[in-house]
């Protein structure tokens, strides 16, 4: 297992942490590790075509360019495949 050492954590932040460790019931050390473990998780919702779709016309409304909901599809099927 890799270590990692975190440089000028400020006071409070470091008090903070010390806290939801204590309440936990963890050492610091494992309550780092809970954190960035579930940050580095994957859990953003997969958005549908549809929602896509909604989101790009909500952003660019009537000067929509061309095909940017299918670029957009065409991208989200790439990262698909590669994961």
């Amino acid at each position: 297992m890799a270590a990692l050492t975190i440089r000028g954590l400020p006071d409070p932040v470091r008090a903070k942490l010390r806290l939801r460790a204590a309440r936990a019931g963890r050492s610091m050390e494992a309550e780092v590790r809970a954190i960035l473990t579930a940050a580095c998780q994957d859990q953003e919702p997969r958005a549908s075509a549809e929602e896509l779709r909604k989101w790009v016309d909500r952003l660019y409304g009537r000067r929509r360019p061309r095909r940017v909901a299918a670029r957009l599809l065409a991208q989200r099927r790439r990262e698909s495949a590669r994961e």
